[in-house]
């Protein structure tokens, strides 16, 4: 990966977080982050 496309994928991230955070209060991060964590614990059940 170059430094250009880590830079853009970076800003990308960054804007739609951002852009999260001031449409929805950040509500779709919050669900992301749940279903993360869900995913972890199903994944430690199976270790």
């Amino acid at each position: 990966m170059t430094d250009r496309i880590a830079l853009v994928l970076g800003l990308l991230i960054v804007g739609l977080v951002g852009l999260d955070v001031f449409l929805n209060d950040g509500a779709s991060l919050i669900f992301l982050a749940r279903k993360l964590l869900s995913l972890m614990d199903y994944l430690r059940f199976w270790k």
